[in-house]
Protein backbone atom coordinates (compact mmCIF):
# COMPACT_ATOMS: atom_id res chain seq x y z
CA UNK A 1 0.00 0.00 0.00
CA UNK A 2 1.47 3.75 -1.10
CA UNK A 3 0.43 6.56 1.64
CA UNK A 4 1.58 9.83 1.53
CA UNK A 5 0.90 13.29 0.33
CA UNK A 6 -0.74 13.10 -3.23
CA UNK A 7 -1.15 16.35 -5.55
CA UNK A 8 -5.19 16.26 -6.31
CA UNK A 9 -4.50 15.86 -10.29
CA UNK A 10 -3.73 12.33 -9.46
CA UNK A 11 -5.49 11.74 -6.01
CA UNK A 12 -8.83 9.87 -8.30
CA UNK A 13 -9.98 6.36 -6.79
CA UNK A 14 -7.23 7.10 -3.48
CA UNK A 15 -8.92 6.62 -0.03
CA UNK A 16 -8.92 9.71 1.76
CA UNK A 17 -6.67 9.14 5.00
CA UNK A 18 -8.09 12.24 7.12
CA UNK A 19 -11.04 13.80 7.10
CA UNK A 20 -11.12 17.50 4.74
CA UNK A 21 -14.17 19.61 5.21
CA UNK A 22 -15.21 21.77 2.14
CA UNK A 23 -17.99 24.20 2.37
CA UNK A 24 -20.75 22.20 4.36
CA UNK A 25 -19.22 18.80 3.36
CA UNK A 26 -17.03 16.75 4.92
CA UNK A 27 -15.37 14.23 3.13
CA UNK A 28 -14.66 10.97 6.29
CA UNK A 29 -11.49 8.95 6.68
CA UNK A 30 -11.61 5.87 4.31
CA UNK A 31 -13.89 8.13 1.69
CA UNK A 32 -12.54 7.15 -2.09
CA UNK A 33 -11.68 9.98 -4.00
CA UNK A 34 -14.92 10.19 -7.14
CA UNK A 35 -14.13 12.38 -9.92
CA UNK A 36 -17.32 14.33 -8.37
CA UNK A 37 -15.17 14.66 -5.33
CA UNK A 38 -12.10 15.81 -6.67
CA UNK A 39 -13.73 18.69 -8.30
CA UNK A 40 -15.59 19.69 -5.67
CA UNK A 41 -11.83 19.57 -3.66
CA UNK A 42 -10.32 21.59 -6.40
CA UNK A 43 -12.99 24.40 -6.07
CA UNK A 44 -12.64 24.94 -3.28
CA UNK A 45 -8.62 25.78 -3.53
CA UNK A 46 -7.14 21.95 -2.49
CA UNK A 47 -4.11 21.33 -3.90
CA UNK A 48 -3.29 17.80 -2.66
CA UNK A 49 -4.31 15.11 -0.39
CA UNK A 50 -2.61 12.62 2.04
CA UNK A 51 -3.94 9.25 0.62
CA UNK A 52 -3.47 5.77 0.48
CA UNK A 53 -3.34 3.60 -2.60
CA UNK A 54 -3.62 -0.43 -3.03
CA UNK A 55 -1.59 -2.18 -4.86
CA UNK A 56 -1.92 -5.35 -6.52
CA UNK A 57 -1.25 -7.27 -3.09
CA UNK A 58 -3.06 -5.64 -0.92
CA UNK A 59 -6.11 -6.49 0.54
CA UNK A 60 -8.52 -3.59 1.16
CA UNK A 61 -9.48 -3.23 5.43
CA UNK A 62 -13.04 -4.07 5.29
CA UNK A 63 -12.68 -7.40 2.95
CA UNK A 64 -9.20 -8.43 5.09
CA UNK A 65 -11.33 -8.18 8.52
CA UNK A 66 -14.26 -9.92 6.80
CA UNK A 67 -12.87 -12.88 6.67
CA UNK A 68 -10.71 -13.30 9.50
CA UNK A 69 -13.69 -12.61 11.66
CA UNK A 70 -15.72 -15.37 9.33
CA UNK A 71 -12.60 -17.82 9.81
CA UNK A 72 -12.08 -16.88 14.04
CA UNK A 73 -16.08 -17.68 14.66
CA UNK A 74 -16.84 -20.55 15.57
CA UNK A 75 -20.34 -22.38 17.71
CA UNK A 76 -22.79 -19.37 18.84
CA UNK A 77 -21.04 -16.56 17.42
CA UNK A 78 -22.47 -13.98 14.87
CA UNK A 79 -20.34 -12.25 12.37
CA UNK A 80 -21.25 -8.43 11.92
CA UNK A 81 -20.78 -6.55 8.42
CA UNK A 82 -17.54 -4.91 8.14
CA UNK A 83 -16.78 -0.87 8.83
CA UNK A 84 -13.76 0.98 8.72
CA UNK A 85 -11.37 -2.49 8.66
CA UNK A 86 -13.35 -3.51 11.81
CA UNK A 87 -15.63 -6.59 12.15
CA UNK A 88 -17.31 -7.18 15.80
CA UNK A 89 -18.36 -10.57 16.69
CA UNK A 90 -21.31 -10.83 19.23
CA UNK A 91 -22.83 -14.25 21.41
CA UNK A 92 -25.99 -15.65 19.88
CA UNK A 93 -26.59 -17.74 23.18
CA UNK A 94 -26.13 -17.16 26.39
CA UNK A 95 -22.98 -18.83 27.94
CA UNK A 96 -19.23 -18.79 28.49
CA UNK A 97 -17.56 -17.08 25.48
CA UNK A 98 -15.01 -19.82 24.76
CA UNK A 99 -11.18 -18.25 23.07
CA UNK A 100 -8.49 -20.20 21.80
CA UNK A 101 -5.48 -17.90 22.95
CA UNK A 102 -2.73 -19.55 21.68
CA UNK A 103 -4.61 -19.02 18.38
CA UNK A 104 -5.46 -15.20 18.90
CA UNK A 105 -1.83 -14.59 19.98
CA UNK A 106 -0.24 -16.26 17.13
CA UNK A 107 -2.46 -13.56 14.79
CA UNK A 108 -1.20 -11.13 16.86
CA UNK A 109 2.01 -11.94 16.65
CA UNK A 110 2.11 -12.08 12.42
CA UNK A 111 1.78 -8.32 11.88
CA UNK A 112 1.24 -5.04 13.67
CA UNK A 113 -1.61 -4.43 10.49
CA UNK A 114 -3.74 -7.42 12.38
CA UNK A 115 -5.15 -7.15 15.05
CA UNK A 116 -7.74 -9.56 17.38
CA UNK A 117 -9.20 -8.70 20.41
CA UNK A 118 -11.31 -10.85 22.82
CA UNK A 119 -12.87 -10.98 26.43
CA UNK A 120 -11.32 -13.20 28.70
CA UNK A 121 -12.06 -16.90 28.51
CA UNK A 122 -14.84 -18.01 29.82
CA UNK A 123 -16.13 -14.81 30.09
CA UNK A 124 -20.19 -14.79 31.07
CA UNK A 125 -22.10 -13.47 28.20
CA UNK A 126 -25.44 -13.02 27.13
CA UNK A 127 -26.97 -13.44 24.07
CA UNK A 128 -26.32 -10.10 22.05
CA UNK A 129 -23.14 -9.07 23.88
CA UNK A 130 -19.85 -8.55 21.93
CA UNK A 131 -17.46 -11.04 22.50
CA UNK A 132 -14.47 -10.16 19.83
CA UNK A 133 -13.49 -8.04 17.51
CA UNK A 134 -10.91 -7.77 14.20
CA UNK A 135 -9.51 -4.62 13.05
CA UNK A 136 -7.40 -3.95 10.60
CA UNK A 137 -5.22 -1.22 11.38
CA UNK A 138 -4.21 0.42 7.78
CA UNK A 139 -6.82 0.81 4.83
CA UNK A 140 -5.34 -2.57 3.84
CA UNK A 141 -3.21 -5.56 4.71
CA UNK A 142 -0.56 -7.53 2.45
CA UNK A 143 -2.59 -10.76 0.97
CA UNK A 144 0.17 -12.53 2.02
CA UNK A 145 -0.57 -11.67 5.73
CA UNK A 146 -4.32 -12.62 5.65
CA UNK A 147 -3.17 -15.78 4.46
CA UNK A 148 -0.60 -16.27 7.84
CA UNK A 149 -3.55 -14.82 9.45
CA UNK A 150 -5.97 -17.33 8.65
CA UNK A 151 -3.43 -19.87 8.43
CA UNK A 152 -2.55 -19.17 12.27
CA UNK A 153 -6.17 -20.97 13.55
CA UNK A 154 -4.30 -23.96 12.15
CA UNK A 155 -8.59 -24.91 10.78
CA UNK A 156 -10.36 -24.08 13.76
CA UNK A 157 -12.41 -21.27 15.10
CA UNK A 158 -10.90 -19.73 17.70
CA UNK A 159 -13.53 -17.87 19.42
CA UNK A 160 -17.00 -19.48 20.22
CA UNK A 161 -19.98 -19.91 23.19
CA UNK A 162 -20.27 -22.92 25.31
CA UNK A 163 -24.02 -22.05 25.70
CA UNK A 164 -25.36 -22.54 29.40
CA UNK A 165 -27.92 -25.69 29.86
CA UNK A 166 -31.16 -25.69 31.72
CA UNK A 167 -29.96 -28.08 34.57
CA UNK A 168 -32.16 -29.33 37.19
CA UNK A 169 -29.65 -28.55 40.72
CA UNK A 170 -30.30 -30.44 43.90
CA UNK A 171 -29.13 -28.81 47.16
CA UNK A 172 -28.11 -30.37 50.43
CA UNK A 173 -27.31 -27.70 53.22
CA UNK A 174 -25.60 -29.53 56.21
CA UNK A 175 -26.75 -28.55 59.77
CA UNK A 176 -25.23 -27.94 63.00
CA UNK A 177 -26.22 -26.57 66.53
CA UNK A 178 -25.84 -22.06 66.49
CA UNK A 179 -26.59 -21.98 62.23
CA UNK A 180 -29.56 -20.29 61.83
CA UNK A 181 -32.30 -21.31 59.10
CA UNK A 182 -32.48 -17.76 57.80
CA UNK A 183 -28.58 -18.00 56.55
CA UNK A 184 -29.60 -21.55 54.96
CA UNK A 185 -32.62 -19.68 53.05
CA UNK A 186 -30.44 -16.50 51.96
CA UNK A 187 -27.75 -19.35 50.82
CA UNK A 188 -30.47 -21.01 48.36
CA UNK A 189 -31.55 -17.18 47.83
CA UNK A 190 -27.84 -16.42 46.49
CA UNK A 191 -28.11 -19.96 44.23
CA UNK A 192 -31.40 -19.32 42.86
CA UNK A 193 -29.91 -15.49 41.84
CA UNK A 194 -26.67 -17.20 40.72
CA UNK A 195 -28.48 -20.04 38.53
CA UNK A 196 -31.10 -17.60 36.60
CA UNK A 197 -28.83 -16.28 33.79
CA UNK A 198 -28.22 -19.64 33.21
CA UNK A 199 -31.63 -21.30 32.58
CA UNK A 200 -30.50 -23.59 35.21
CA UNK A 201 -32.65 -24.16 38.36
CA UNK A 202 -32.91 -25.80 41.84
CA UNK A 203 -35.73 -28.64 41.83
CA UNK A 204 -34.80 -30.13 44.87
CA UNK A 205 -33.22 -28.70 48.77
CA UNK A 206 -32.87 -31.15 51.76
CA UNK A 207 -31.50 -30.06 55.15
CA UNK A 208 -29.40 -32.85 57.07
CA UNK A 209 -27.26 -33.29 59.90
CA UNK A 210 -23.47 -32.46 59.28
CA UNK A 211 -22.49 -35.91 59.32
CA UNK A 212 -21.37 -38.26 56.86
CA UNK A 213 -23.73 -41.14 56.99
CA UNK A 214 -27.08 -38.32 56.88
CA UNK A 215 -25.03 -36.38 54.00
CA UNK A 216 -24.83 -39.22 51.93
CA UNK A 217 -28.28 -40.64 52.66
CA UNK A 218 -29.45 -36.68 51.22
CA UNK A 219 -27.22 -37.54 48.27
CA UNK A 220 -28.81 -40.36 47.25
CA UNK A 221 -32.47 -39.10 47.87
CA UNK A 222 -31.98 -36.46 45.35
CA UNK A 223 -29.77 -38.20 42.72
CA UNK A 224 -32.13 -39.29 40.69
CA UNK A 225 -34.20 -36.22 40.18
CA UNK A 226 -31.33 -34.01 39.19
CA UNK A 227 -28.69 -33.53 36.88
CA UNK A 228 -26.33 -31.85 39.05
CA UNK A 229 -25.74 -31.90 43.14
CA UNK A 230 -24.24 -28.66 45.41
CA UNK A 231 -23.42 -29.47 49.24
CA UNK A 232 -23.41 -26.14 51.83
CA UNK A 233 -21.16 -27.40 54.78
CA UNK A 234 -22.35 -26.01 58.07
CA UNK A 235 -18.82 -26.16 58.49
CA UNK A 236 -16.08 -25.96 56.00
CA UNK A 237 -14.36 -28.16 54.66
CA UNK A 238 -10.90 -28.53 55.81
CA UNK A 239 -9.49 -31.79 54.81
CA UNK A 240 -10.20 -34.56 51.80
CA UNK A 241 -10.88 -37.09 54.94
CA UNK A 242 -13.52 -34.74 56.25
CA UNK A 243 -17.22 -34.90 56.60
CA UNK A 244 -18.93 -33.59 52.78
CA UNK A 245 -15.55 -35.64 50.87
CA UNK A 246 -16.45 -38.76 53.01
CA UNK A 247 -19.83 -38.34 52.75
CA UNK A 248 -19.39 -38.11 48.67
CA UNK A 249 -17.51 -41.05 48.57
CA UNK A 250 -19.88 -43.16 50.86
CA UNK A 251 -22.63 -41.72 48.46
CA UNK A 252 -20.55 -43.40 45.29
CA UNK A 253 -18.99 -40.44 44.10
CA UNK A 254 -15.46 -39.86 43.27
CA UNK A 255 -13.43 -36.71 44.55
CA UNK A 256 -11.15 -35.04 41.50
CA UNK A 257 -10.05 -31.32 43.09
CA UNK A 258 -10.05 -30.14 46.69
CA UNK A 259 -8.77 -26.51 46.67
CA UNK A 260 -8.59 -23.78 44.41
CA UNK A 261 -6.17 -21.32 43.68
CA UNK A 262 -8.82 -18.68 43.72
CA UNK A 263 -9.97 -15.98 46.91
CA UNK A 264 -12.08 -16.02 47.45
CA UNK A 265 -13.54 -19.26 47.42
CA UNK A 266 -9.78 -21.48 47.88
CA UNK A 267 -12.42 -24.30 49.68
CA UNK A 268 -14.24 -25.59 46.76
CA UNK A 269 -14.83 -29.35 46.63
CA UNK A 270 -14.91 -31.06 42.74
CA UNK A 271 -16.48 -34.51 42.65
CA UNK A 272 -18.91 -36.43 40.71
CA UNK A 273 -20.90 -39.69 40.67
CA UNK A 274 -20.52 -41.35 37.15
CA UNK A 275 -21.97 -38.26 34.93
CA UNK A 276 -23.20 -36.45 37.63
CA UNK A 277 -21.05 -33.77 38.86
CA UNK A 278 -21.06 -32.63 42.74
CA UNK A 279 -19.90 -29.30 44.09
CA UNK A 280 -18.87 -28.87 47.80
CA UNK A 281 -19.47 -25.02 47.90
CA UNK A 282 -17.09 -23.02 49.96
CA UNK A 283 -18.49 -20.73 52.60
CA UNK A 284 -18.01 -17.50 50.21
CA UNK A 285 -20.65 -19.19 47.95
CA UNK A 286 -23.42 -17.96 50.76
CA UNK A 287 -22.07 -14.49 49.14
CA UNK A 288 -23.65 -12.99 46.17
CA UNK A 289 -20.07 -11.71 45.45
CA UNK A 290 -18.33 -13.39 42.94
CA UNK A 291 -15.69 -15.85 44.04
CA UNK A 292 -14.43 -19.12 42.47
CA UNK A 293 -17.63 -21.38 43.09
CA UNK A 294 -19.13 -19.19 40.04
CA UNK A 295 -16.28 -19.88 38.18
CA UNK A 296 -16.68 -23.71 38.64
CA UNK A 297 -20.75 -23.76 38.75
CA UNK A 298 -20.84 -21.31 35.50
CA UNK A 299 -18.42 -24.18 33.32
CA UNK A 300 -20.65 -26.81 34.98
CA UNK A 301 -24.01 -25.73 33.39
CA UNK A 302 -22.34 -24.44 29.89
CA UNK A 303 -20.81 -28.19 29.92
CA UNK A 304 -17.34 -26.94 29.90
CA UNK A 305 -14.47 -29.39 30.89
CA UNK A 306 -12.78 -28.66 34.08
CA UNK A 307 -10.63 -30.75 35.08
CA UNK A 308 -7.47 -30.25 37.69
CA UNK A 309 -5.54 -28.36 35.37
CA UNK A 310 -7.88 -26.18 34.57
CA UNK A 311 -8.49 -25.23 38.27
CA UNK A 312 -5.21 -24.81 38.78
CA UNK A 313 -4.55 -22.53 35.83
CA UNK A 314 -7.11 -20.19 37.61
CA UNK A 315 -5.19 -18.85 39.85
CA UNK A 316 -3.50 -15.65 37.66
CA UNK A 317 -6.44 -13.40 37.57
CA UNK A 318 -7.65 -15.47 40.81
CA UNK A 319 -7.75 -12.59 43.59
CA UNK A 320 -11.06 -11.49 43.87
CA UNK A 321 -12.98 -9.38 45.50
CA UNK A 322 -13.29 -9.04 49.60
CA UNK A 323 -15.94 -10.80 50.91
CA UNK A 324 -17.34 -9.03 54.26
CA UNK A 325 -18.90 -12.35 55.82
CA UNK A 326 -16.00 -14.24 55.63
CA UNK A 327 -14.41 -15.27 59.16
CA UNK A 328 -11.04 -14.44 58.50
CA UNK A 329 -11.05 -11.64 55.89
CA UNK A 330 -7.55 -10.49 54.73
CA UNK A 331 -6.65 -7.72 56.59
CA UNK A 332 -8.11 -7.20 60.28
CA UNK A 333 -10.93 -4.68 60.95
CA UNK A 334 -10.81 -2.02 62.71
Amino acid sequence: MKFGEVPLVEAEGAILAHAVRVKDVTLKKGDIITPARRLMLAEAGVTSIVAARLEEDDVGENEAAQELAKRLAGANVRVAAAFTGRVNLFAEAAGLAVVDAAAIDRINAIDESVTVATLPNYRPVEDGDMIATVKIIPFATHGATLEASVAALSGAAAVSVAPFRPLRIAVVSTLLPGLKMSVVAKTLRALEARLAPTGARIVAHETAPHEIGALADALARLAPGADALIIFGASAITDRRDVIPAAVEAFGGQIERFGMPVDPGNLLLLAARGDMPILGAPGCARSPKENGFDWVLQRLIAGVPTSQSDIRAMGVGGLLMEIALRPQPREPRD
